[in-house]
């Protein structure tokens, strides 16, 4: 990667869009910097009533943010409403008709979704405001601004939201004027932020008189390079299944006779299972905290169905389970592409076209799947396993906060995503030292 992005350098127009998206991200992370007027920030209710950051609603949307929700800052949300949007956008767009019509439509129907996808985040930015401020009440400074307390909770709201549309634009901007998706390179910016916070907090812990604690980091990042090489080989992982197309004449010229395979990656659904997942176990914590803070309901859920108790670790991995095969079926269409295969002239060598087809594949998915899940589960898990190991060792917390299981899938992903990002575009630029 570092090669590419040198190679990358030596083009003067790539390493305009790379010093634009550097630019880009820069603004963003200033962004993140500036505190909302009247808001103090949540940091001390996240480290309170989780441990583990990045496995709470409102953690994940901290880890997503690069710590910017904790501050209070004015793009504490970032990326999280689009992204939300968009997963729901995506759901909806398979169920509903009219959306799927659209998609077929070219350009024209993308333009239109991406329309829709931004007016499902403008909402889901207010909603998620609006839940910040009910949340954290308490957290608003009616001291310095002295006003009332409506006004200033309006206030907060618009600004929070108006924020995470500014982060909408951005990505869009990176995406059009940069280098790969821009969502994505933000989400990995504030992912990368929040482990460097990590560190230096596990950092901050050792003495003179802890030298064990040296050795906890140690033997904790060598497991964090196993970890990466595993993720890296798993998403990088694909089945190929190979394809055959019939010869036909037209005219005097022969067509076909090529033999090709359909890729199925072993890990097609990325990390939405377990973003799907999580929110779903810790969506009635963040509703009870809301509207019922402090009855028997709350504490018990906080106490017996919280990110570090088995009934969660237990429900998280079945959840993984049924999201993983059910964003599978939805995203490789094996019907689809068994028909599309027979009207090409294509077919799977000793498999007949069709229906057979499309049980073959379907086969194939189910049994990638199935392995799919079952990494993913061991993945996401690993946090809850290592705090039910080590309770009180706070280095080991605070490392662990800081690469969590999400994070670390979402900065591979982005990761493998910019590099062939980048050597695709020098590709099309026909330059010949790319892959010396």
């Amino acid at each position: 990667m570092f090669k590419t992005l040198i190679n990358a350098f030596k083009v003067k127009d790539l390493r305009r869009k790379i010093l634009i998206t550097l630019g880009l991200l820069i603004l963003y992370r200033v962004g993140c910097a500036l505190i909302c007027p009247g808001f103090d920030g949540i940091s001390k209710e996240l480290a309170s009533n989780d441990a583990n950051k990045g496995a709470s609603f409102f953690g994940l949307m901290n880890m997503l943010s690069g710590d910017a929700l904790s501050n209070g800052a004015i793009l504490a949300l970032g990326v999280s409403p689009y992204i939300t949007a968009s997963i729901v956008i995506q759901l909806l767009t398979v169920a509903v008709p009219s959306l799927q019509n659209l998609a077929r439509q070219g350009e024209d129907g993308r333009r239109k979704i991406s329309f829709y996808t931004r007016i499902a985040a403008l909402l889901l930015a207010l909603a998620q405001s609006i839940g910040i401020v009910i949340s954290y009440k308490g957290n608003i400074d009616l001291t310095r601004l002295n006003l009332p307390l409506w006004l200033i909770a309006t206030g907060i709201v618009l600004i929070l939201t108006a924020g995470a549309m500014f982060t909408v634009w951005l990505g869009e901007k990176i995406t059009q004027i940069g280098v790969a998706n821009g969502m994505s390179m933000l989400i990995f910016v504030g992912i990368i932020s929040s482990a460097g916070r990590g560190i230096e907090a596990a950092f901050k812990q050792i003495s003179a008189s802890n030298l064990e604690g040296l050795w906890s980091i140690i033997i904790y990042l060598v497991a964090l390079v196993l970890v990466f090489g595993f993720i890296v080989f798993m998403d990088c992982s694909e089945r190929r299944v190979p394809v055959k197309y019939a010869k036909q004449i037209k005219g005097r010229k022969m067509f076909g006779g090529q033999d090709t395979f359909i890729p199925i990656k072993l890990n097609a659904s990325g990390v939405m299972p377990i973003i799907f997942a999580t929110s779903l176990l810790t969506l009635p914590q963040l509703v009870m905290s809301i509207f019922w803070p402090n009855t028997n309901a709350y504490y018990w859920y906080q106490n017996y169905m919280g990110t570090n108790s088995w009934a969660y670790i237990v429900l998280l991995a079945l959840l993984i389970f049924a999201f993983a095969f059910f964003y599978a079926q939805i995203s490789f269409d094996t019907d689809d592409i068994s028909r599309r295969l027979q009207q090409q002239g294509g077919f799977i060598p000793g498999i007949r076209p069709g229906k057979t087809t499309a049980d073959y594949l379907r086969r194939i998915s189910r049994r990638i799947t199935l392995f799919s899940a079952f990494f993913l589960a061991v993945i996401a898990l690993i946090p809850s396993l290592v705090f039910k190991a080590v309770p009180n060792n706070i280095i080991i917390t605070s490392l662990v906060s800081a690469f969590s299981t999400t994070g670390l899938m979402i900065m591979v992903s982005v990761a493998l995503e910019f590099d062939k990002g980048l050597n695709a575009q020098m590709l099309m630029r026909n330059y010949k030292g790319f892959l010396d």
